[in-house]
């Protein structure tokens, strides 16, 4: 073989590998699929401030939201404790050069946020040459990719969050889609995309039974996701007491099923005819709903329901048909997804808010306390990797290529296989 067939080799093998990685973005809560899965095919098991860190940079502020990845920007919404100003970063993922940061919205008198929560909890929607920033009733902006600044935003949302915003925002078919259920007011709105207009806004029109009186058990933090019946989308969204599903184009009412609870905070997930939610406080536990129904489907479409499970913020997962969650304490359970049956049970240890990430044939899990854990998937638990950073992550983390993104309350972190 040539030096010369050794080199042209060499490039080609390279342009595929970079081209393969570049194609998914990771676009929004949870990734390109929104289930937490990354088509990655390599990542490291093993890293430390010293080991596998392709580079760190500090992040200001007190912000949960996750990143987003398009190309080589790397974006992250941000705000100050007391909430005054939000903004937003960009970061090119190859460097950890700053691109872009300025401030969007600025607030003279925000609402009270929770200690637990932060006034940029909600993770952004990107897509090619738009991001999509929402910061509940604060504000929610559409900027040019290039340049960072604003092509559209509205602030006319009401709103009580309470303990502060955190739902994010998902774009399908030219319409962006946002929750605010709140202390007040319980409802959905779909925007368009390019302009900003409002195309529909739905009442959750949700009975609350005995705490009707109590806004506290009306408030949720979830993320809608669109899933497809018989080759149409459907739009599913978890509230407080009730997951409903609508016609996106339009906000009319499918189905709805009520399983009481509140403080919901996950992205629903699926598996085959199964959809999977969890009501967090109260209610009904982890619930798995035929999602093809029509009217109310609470005693007709309810496969089976575990309340036997701690609250969970991250975020449920499904592999190869069986179900993994992860409750804020530490403590993991595998169950067969078609019966809820119990697989396993383990303490990992140590607090989570952070949703695991699925890549390379391994589950990435991130606490609070700056450990960092690498299970690999099936019918027993098997951990096979543990790090440490020097703090802890409330946001999520992305794949990004071979790497992993990670937002520390500290720092931003590019890690991967040196």
């Amino acid at each position: 073989m040539t030096n010369v067939f050794r080199f042209t080799s060499f490039i080609f093998c390279l342009v595929v590998a970079v081209t393969s990685n570049a194609a998914e973005n990771w676009n929004q809560y949870l990734g390109p699929h929104g289930n937490g899965h990354s088509g990655a095919k390599e990542l490291p098991v093993k890293w430390s401030e010293k080991e596998n860190v392709r580079w760190k940079i500090p992040m200001a502020g007190k912000a949960w939201s996750s990143p987003v990845v398009w190309g080589n920007q790397i974006w992250l919404t941000n705000a100050p404790e007391d909430g005054t100003k939000m903004s937003v970063v960009c970061v090119a993922a190859d460097t950890g050069k700053i691109i872009h940061e300025r401030y969007i919205f600025t607030n003279e008198k925000p609402d009270f946020c929770h200690g637990f929560n932060s006034y940029a909890s909600c993770t952004p929607f990107i897509e090619e040459g738009r991001i999509y920033v929402h910061f509940g009733k604060y504000g929610t902006a559409c900027l040019n990719t290039s340049t960072a600044e604003t092509i559209w935003q509205r602030r006319d949302f009401k709103c009580n969050h309470w303990r502060g915003p955190g739902s994010s925002p998902i774009v399908h078919d030219g319409l962006l889609f946002v929750c605010y259920d709140g202390y007040d007011v319980q409802y959905i709105t779909a925007l368009d995309a390019k302009t900003g207009a409002t195309v529909w806004n739905v009442d959750r029109k949700i009975d609350y039974g005995a705490d009707s009186d109590n806004g506290d058990r009306k408030k949720a933090y979830s993320t809608a996701a669109v899933v497809e019946v018989a080759g149409k989308p459907v739009l599913i969204s978890p509230s407080a007491g009730a997951t409903i599903a609508y016609e996106p184009k339009t906000g009319q009412e499918i189905w709805r099923c009520n399983h009481g609870g509140w403080n919901a905070s996950i992205r629903p997930v699926v598996l085959d005819n199964l959809l999977f939610v969890d009501t967090h406080s109260g209610g009904r536990g982890t619930v798995a709903i035929k999602y093809d129904g029509q009217g109310d489907i609470s005693d007709s479409h309810i496969a089976w329901s575990r309340e036997k499970s701690g609250r969970r913020l991250p975020n449920p997962m499904v592999i190869d048909g069986l179900l993994y969650l992860l409750d804020s304490k530490g403590v993991m359970t595998c169950l067969d997804g078609k019966t809820g049956e119990e697989i396993w049970v383990q303490r990992v240890g140590g607090n989570f808010v952070a949703s695991p990430v699925y890549a390379a044939g391994k589950i990435y899990l991130f606490n609070r306390e700056g450990k960092s854990f690498v299970v690999k998937p099936g019918r027993t638990y098997s951990a096979i990797g543990e790090n440490e950073l020097s703090a802890g992550c409330m946001a999520s983390p992305a794949v990004v290529g071979n790497t992993l993104i990670v937002r520390t309350f500290e720092h931003l972190y590019c890690i991967g296989n040196r």
